[in-house]
């Protein structure tokens, strides 16, 4: 199979457990996206040599 590599941005969304108001939270979910990332993941789900790259 082909390498592949994909190039962008992640993204982490912290989200409130049952829906809390921010102020009420003692804890958060933590969840992390974007496109490239995703497919990255997809494919290396599907058994592909997948990468992602991001700069900082």
């Amino acid at each position: 199979m082909a390498k592949v590599v994909t190039m962008g941005e992640i993204m982490l969304r912290l989200s409130t457990p049952n829906n809390e108001k921010i102020i009420q939270a003692d804890e958060f979910d933590i969840n992390y996206g974007g496109g490239e990332a995703n497919v990255a993941v997809s494919l290396a789900n599907y058994g592909h040599n997948a990468e992602f790259v991001t700069k900082v």
